[in-house]
This record gives C-alpha cells, sequence and structure tokens, in this order.
C-alpha cells in the first residue's frame, strides 16, 4: 500500500467516527425531545411497554 491508500483509509475512519457521533447526539436529542413532549402531554400516561431505552438497554 502507499501513503495515498493509508491517508485515505484514515481520512475515511475519521469520518465514521464523526459519523456515528453525530448519529448518537441526534438520537439522545430525540430522547429528550420526546421525553419533553411527553411530560408536556395533557391526559393519562403512557400505557405502552416500550418508550425510552434505559442505561442498561431495557425499556
Amino acid at each position: 500500500m502507499t501513503s495515498q491508500d493509508d491517508h485515505k483509509r484514515k481520512q475515511t475512519t475519521a469520518q465514521d467516527r464523526k459519523r456515528q457521533r453525530l448519529a448518537e447526539q441526534l438520537r439522545a436529542n430525540l430522547q429528550r425531545r420526546k421525553a419533553q413532549a411527553r411530560s408536556r402531554r395533557e391526559g393519562e400516561a403512557d400505557s405502552r411497554p416500550e418508550g425510552l431505552l434505559q442505561e442498561d438497554g431495557e425499556a
């Protein structure tokens, strides 16, 4: 491999890390917005079993 190939590979992994970091931030923001909307909603609490995931990965 040439140094150009190595550079492209490093650039790709940096782009992948950035893409993954942005996706995680987007998911966290969406969860916050959903929680905020639920807290503002009038009426009874949700009786659905699904919802925001806990830190251990359970709903």
